[in-house]
């Protein structure tokens, strides 16, 4: 069930903004099936090997990704090049994911009980978790990554987007639970007020419509 301020927030996306809507076809449905894709496989997989580089470096950039059976991880990168301005264990598994994405629309949303306006909204730590509706925990953005999201940032500095596997980063996953899936795509990010601001994943040129994922923050008083 959607907060009042989550509804709020959609109100005050324009039509325009409505029509970029991501639409991500081609990267959520193999995302779906990264799992069975995964068995036995060590080789990086990628949806389409870009040419040229399909962001700009001012681009916002957003990456989900997971060890097998892990819980999801997501950064925001405001430039691809540089380290996310949000980085967040959720609360919730890989499995519990997939089972989330077996819908159409998948929303992601993020709501902190802060008393302050003193931080922007993403400068928040504690941050209740929402998945379609479902809560699913609370949790405490990373003031810092640790050594294997960093490793991920730096595998993936090349992928403009796409969906994949990486082989284990660390040294002590040798075994194929090691490997770590990921999606990665362009975000349109929308500011509702200085309490609300959303990102809508965007549509890769040639990609089917009939899937979104869209991610939003909110500062509940």
């Amino acid at each position: 069930m959607e907060t009042p301020a989550i509804a709020s927030l959609l109100q005050h996306t324009t039509a325009r903004e409505k029509r970029s809507k991501s639409r991500l076809g081609g990267i959520l449905h193999l995302f779906k099936l990264l799992p069975m894709l995964t068995s036995g496989c060590k080789m990086v997989t990628l949806l389409g090997q870009p040419r040229k580089p399909l962001l700009t470096d001012h681009a916002t950039t957003g990456t989900l990704f997971s060890h097998r059976g892990g819980r999801v991880s997501l950064a925001i990168q405001e430039d691809p090049h540089r380290l996310p301005v949000f980085a967040i264990e959720l609360p919730m598994s890989s499995t519990a994911f997939q089972k989330e994405m077996a819908s159409d629309v998948v929303r992601l949303s993020f709501e902190s009980e802060t008393k302050t306006n003193k931080k922007k909204v993403l400068e928040e730590f504690v941050w209740g978790v929402y998945c379609n509706g479902r809560k699913y925990g609370y949790s405490i953005r990373r003031k810092q990554m640790t050594d294997d999201e960093l490793r991920v940032m730096q595998s993936l500095r090349g992928v403009s987007m796409g969906a994949g596997v990486l082989p284990g980063l660390s040294e002590k996953e040798t075994t194929v639970d090691g490997e770590l899936t990921y999606m990665r795509a362009r975000f349109q990010r929308v500011v509702g007020s200085k309490d609300s601001e959303a990102f809508y994943m965007i549509n890769p040129e040639g990609a089917a419509d009939g899937q979104e994922l869209s991610i939003f923050f909110v500062r509940v008083h």
